[in-house]
C-alpha cells in the first residue's frame, strides 16, 4: 500500500476521533446547562411557595363538571385524570389535585387513559406521547404519587377504577375539541354521584372560559382581553412536592415496551429524530431558543431558511412543556430583545388562546360551516371557478404537484413532523386552489396536517387551516378566481420574501437530492 494513503487514513481516523470528542463535549455542556435550568426552575417554584397548600391558588382556573358533595368521608384518595397536559411540574390541574389531597390528608393518584385510536394519530404521535408519559410516570413515582396507565376509553375504564380506588374527588385538565369534551361528559355520566368532578384549564395562561364568554372575531378583539388579565394569571408556579400521604397500594408496573408494541395504529408514518419527547427535552429546546434564536425571532421568523423559530409546538401540543413556563422564561429577556419577546407572546399566547377560544365556542371548528358568513358566501360563489390544476389526495400526500416549493413544504412535514409556520399558510392556500371545492380542500388539509404534523389534532392546526382556506380571524381581500375574497398567496410573493430555491434544494425529492 502506498505510504501516503496510510497517512490519510490515520488523519481521517484522527479527525473522526476529534469529531466524537467534540460531540461528547457538546453533550456534556448540554447536560450541564439542562441541570442548571432545572435547578433554577426548582428554586423559582420554591420561592413562589413551599407547596401548593401555601400558595394563593386562583380558583378561576377551576370549574365544576358535576356537583357531588364536598368530599366523601370514607374517601381513600384524590385522582388526577391527566389528558391534555402531560407533565408533572408547571401544571395547574396537577397542582389543584395535590392541593385537595394535602387539604384532606389523602393520597394522590394520577391516571392516563390510553385510547386505541384518536383522530387518525399514527405511531409518530403515539410514540412521542408514550415516551413523554414514561418520564411523567418516573417523576410521579419519585414524588410518592402512583401513576396508572389505563388501557381503553375513559368512560369504560375510569369510573370502575375510581370506585376500586375509593376516589373522593376527580380532577382533569381542559381541551376545547369535541372528542376530549365528550370523554369528560361520558365520565361525568358514569362516575358515582358522590364523587365531585372538576376541570382545570392548565393549557392556557388565562383560562378559556375566563378570557371571553363568546367566540372572538379576531386577534384584535381578544388581544386586549388576554393582556388585561395576564397580571392576574401569569404567575410563577408552586412546586408539586413529594406527597406526604402514601398510598395504601402502589400502581401496577407498566410494561412500556409491550404497550408500545401492542398499539393498533398506523406505523407507516415514522417517528422523527430531531424531537426528543418529554418535559426535560422540551425545556432544553426552550433554553436553546432563548440562548440562540430568540434574538432573531422577530426579524427572521417568517424566513423558512433561517433558524429562528422556538420549535416548541410538539411539546406544547402534548402538554409536556407549559406555555406559561415558556413565557415566564422568555420574558426575562425583554430588555435585550423586546421586539422578539413581544412577537413570541403574540404567537404563543394571543394566537394560541384565540385558537382555543374558536374551537371551544364554534362546534364547526373543522368544517366550512365554521367560517364567517362573508367567507362562506364568497367561497360558494367561486366554487365552480376553473382550477388551474386539480390534484387528488394521493398526489398531494406524495408531493408530486407542479410547484416545487409546495412539494418541499409537504416533504418537510412528512420527514420532520413540522412544517415552517410561514409555509403552512402557503401550503393550505394552494390546496384550496388545486382541489374541486373548498370543502374538499379543508378535508385534505386537515387530514395531511393531522397525519404528519407532530402537533396535529390541535386547535392551532384547525384554526390554521380555516384561516388559510376559509378566512377565519381574517378579513375580506380583493376578489379573484377560486379564492373569492379569501387572502391570496402565490409563488412569486414567496420569492420576494425568502430564498425559495434554497428551501427547495433542502427538501428536494429523495431521487433528486441524491
Amino acid at each position: 500500500m502506498p505510504r501516503g494513503s496510510g497517512k490519510r487514513k490515520a488523519s481521517g481516523g484522527g479527525q473522526a476521533a476529534k469529531r466524537r470528542e467534540k460531540e461528547e463535549e457538546e453533550e456534556e455542556e448540554e447536560e450541564e446547562a439542562e441541570g442548571r435550568l432545572e435547578a433554577a426552575l426548582r428554586e423559582a417554584r420554591r420561592a413562589a411557595a413551599p407547596s401548593v397548600r401555601e400558595f394563593r391558588y386562583n380558583k378561576k382556573r377551576v370549574r365544576l363538571v358535576s356537583r357531588g358533595p364536598e368530599l366523601r368521608e370514607d374517601a381513600k384518595c384524590i385522582l388526577y385524570w391527566m389528558s391534555r397536559d402531560q407533565r408533572v411540574q408547571d401544571n395547574w390541574a396537577f397542582l389543584y389535585a395535590q392541593r385537595l389531597a394535602l387539604k384532606q390528608e389523602l393520597p394522590l393518584r394520577v391516571c392516563f387513559c390510553l385510547v386505541p385510536k384518536f383522530l387518525g394519530a399514527t405511531i409518530r404521535h403515539y410514540g412521542f406521547m408514550l415516551r413523554g408519559l414514561q418520564e411523567v410516570s418516573k417523576e410521579c413515582t419519585e414524588l410518592n404519587i402512583p401513576f396508572h396507565l389505563l388501557l381503553g376509553y375513559a368512560k369504560d375504564v375510569l369510573p370502575p377504577f375510581a370506585v376500586q380506588q375509593g376516589v373522593g374527588g376527580l380532577v382533569t385538565d381542559f381541551c376545547p375539541l369535541r372528542v376530549p369534551r365528550q370523554w369528560v361528559e361520558d365520565v361525568r355520566e358514569r362516575l358515582p354521584e358522590d364523587v365531585p368532578f372538576v376541570q382545570v384549564d392548565a393549557h392556557n395562561i388565562v383560562p378559556c372560559w375566563v378570557t371571553s364568554p363568546k367566540q372572538e372575531y379576531s386577534a384584535r378583539t381578544i388581544r386586549g382581553k388576554i393582556h388585561s388579565q395576564l397580571p392576574e394569571f401569569l404567575t410563577e408556579f408552586p412546586p408539586v412536592i413529594r406527597h406526604p400521604h402514601p398510598p395504601s397500594c402502589p400502581a401496577e408496573p407498566i410494561a412500556w415496551d409491550a404497550c408500545y408494541s401492542s398499539l393498533q395504529v398506523d406505523r407507516s408514518v415514522a417517528e422523527v429524530e430531531w424531537a426528543t419527547p418529554g418535559t426535560s427535552a422540551g425545556l432544553a429546546v426552550l433554553q436553546s431558543f432563548i440562548a440562540e434564536r430568540l434574538k432573531s425571532f422577530s426579524s427572521q421568523r417568517n424566513d423558512p431558511n433561517k433558524v429562528a423559530l422556538s420549535n416548541l409546538s410538539p411539546w406544547f401540543h402534548f402538554g409536556q412543556v407549559s406555555t406559561q413556563r415558556a413565557i415566564l422564561e422568555v420574558q426575562k429577556h425583554r430588555r435585550a430583545h423586546k421586539e422578539s419577546v413581544d412577537a413570541f407572546v403574540e404567537e404563543a399566547v394571543v394566537r394560541r388562546e384565540l385558537a382555543d377560544n374558536f374551537c371551544y365556542y364554534n362546534e364547526n371548528y373543522d368544517s366550512l360551516q365554521g367560517a364567517y358568513s362573508w367567507a362562506q358566501t364568497t367561497l360558494r360563489l367561486h366554487a365552480k371557478d376553473k382550477r388551474p390544476f386539480l390534484y387528488e389526495l394521493q398526489q398531494l400526500e406524495q408531493a408530486t404537484t407542479h410547484d416545487p416549493l409546495w412539494n418541499a413544504a409537504q416533504l418537510q412535514m412528512v420527514r420532520e413532523g413540522k412544517m415552517h409556520g410561514f409555509l403552512r399558510m402557503y401550503w393550505a392556500k394552494k390546496i384550496l386552489e388545486w382541489t374541486r371545492s373548498p370543502e374538499e380542500a379543508l378535508q385534505f388539509a386537515i387530514y395531511l396536517n393531522d397525519r404528519y404534523e407532530l402537533d396535529g389534532r390541535d386547535p392551532n392546526g384547525y384554526v390554521g387551516c380555516l384561516w388559510s382556506i376559509c378566512g377565519i380571524h381574517d378579513q375580506g381581500w380583493k376578489e379573484r378566481d377560486v379564492f373569492g375574497k379569501i387572502r391570496y398567496m402565490n409563488y412569486s410573493g414567496c420569492k420576494r420574501k425568502f430564498d425559495v430555491d434554497q428551501f427547495e434544494r433542502r427538501y428536494a425529492p429523495r431521487e433528486l437530492a441524491q
